[in-house]
């Protein structure tokens, strides 16, 4: 059997694409009382009034913090509001929020509880999902990242419970992102894709529970090869026109496609290291991966297989393509300019070697000296 004969698939009940979509919202909340976690500059905005003000008996909480402190989600928030379903609207920290404040909501915290991969013990609140950025998947994926002021790093909750019940992508939602956000997230959807499609292949043990993210995926290779084609092609143009409706179109289809693939798959080396850096930094997520993914690429290619896998996924030499849609995009070059000093490096491949599940999903051997040397690279701005 070919070694990526294994495929899963976790993904909403149900899931609507394209311009226009967000008109289904009243329809499948259905009713029921429903607590609005809400991005706060989404207030006062037509799309505000054409989603959330037509939702009837609803709560909202807009208090959503960029890079979202655990310490934010806290169900006593909205008093004795109880939903019967939750609906995120927002970037990755709006929809990160509606997924764990629905986890708490069913189950109680403290959220530290369900830190990793399948603690969280049965079905949550349902969640409706609706993004305004193109790039985190958050939508269709089944994990949730927070930042804990205890640790070093942020930290991811995963489990299929996640996975909203239903997501509704529609680009028009998009429109007014900053550049800087389409920037960022649009590169880090890339790199879902990139990690996506290069996963190590893995053989789980069917009869028992299976890992959240299981690896090379039968299923998702085909997903993962074109959002990455479309986000290259795509994202440099909705950087420089956000007006460009068909740009928008594309950037968010190949997104939600990289969400879908690494829902499944996982992702590797550029997270693993982005979760110290951005701790350290507290620069975006997607500004980090982004940054990190031609270095990393680079010591991808240092393996046959994977560098010929590297090279279906983009029209030229990978790392020159890369750097290419980063600088188009105004993604920093090096670590240094993030204000990462060279005596941190140690420490940074200290921390991403201790993300195991992040790591043993790579398709070559990690050790701290590789991780090391992807940092001092970034760090010098030499993708070699």
């Amino acid at each position: 059997m070919p070694e990526d004969a294994n495929g899963t698939l976790r993904l909403p009940g149900r899931l609507h694409f394209g311009f226009g979509v967000r008109a289904q919202l009243a329809a499948l909340v259905g009713g029921r009382r429903v607590l609005a976690v809400v991005d706060p500059f989404l207030k006062g905005t037509r799309f505000y009034d054409e989603t959330v003000g037509n939702l009837g008996n609803v709560r909202v909480f807009d208090g959503v913090t960029p890079e979202l402190p655990a310490d934010s989600l806290d169900v006593a928030l909205v008093g004795d509001f109880e939903p019967e379903v939750v609906v995120g609207i927002g970037g990755g920290s709006a929809l990160d929020a509606a997924k764990l404040i629905a986890l708490l909501f069913a189950h109680g915290g403290p959220l530290s509880r369900y830190y990793g991969e399948n603690q969280v013990p049965g079905p949550c609140v349902p969640v409706i999902a609706l993004p305004t950025t193109a790039g985190t998947g958050s939508e269709v994926t089944p994990v949730a990242v927070v930042a804990d002021p205890a640790r070093e790093v942020k930290v991811g909750i995963s489990s299929p419970f996640l996975v909203p019940a239903a997501a509704l992508v529609d680009p028009e939602l998009t429109l007014g992102s900053p550049r800087s956000v389409t920037a960022f997230s649009g590169i880090d959807a890339l790199v879902h894709a990139v990690e996506s499609y290069t996963a190590r292949a893995f053989d789980p043990d069917w009869t028992a529970t299976p890992p959240v993210f299981t690896g090379r995926n039968a299923l998702t290779e085909p997903i993962a090869l074109q959002a990455a084609r479309q986000i290259t092609r795509w994202l440099p143009v909705a950087v420089a026109q956000p007006g460009d409706r068909l740009a928008r179109h594309e950037v968010a289809q190949g997104a939600l496609l990289a969400g879908i693939a690494f829902g499944s798959t996982g992702t590797h080396l550029c997270h693993a290291l982005q979760y110290p850096i951005g701790a350290l930094t507290k620069t975006p997520h997607g500004l980090g991966t982004g940054l990190l993914l031609p270095y990393a690429i680079r010591a991808l290619t240092r393996d046959r297989t994977v560098a010929a896998r590297l090279a279906t996924l983009f029209d030229g030499d990978p790392v020159d393509r890369v750097t290419e849609v980063n600088r188009a995009i105004g993604v920093p070059s090096t670590l240094a300019e993030i204000g990462v000093g060279a005596e941190q490096l140690p420490r940074i491949a200290e921390l991403a070697l201790a993300s195991r599940r992040l790591i043993a999903i790579a398709p070559i051997e990690p050790s701290h000296g590789l991780l090391l040397d992807i940092l001092e690279h970034a760090h010098a701005g030499d993708p070699g």
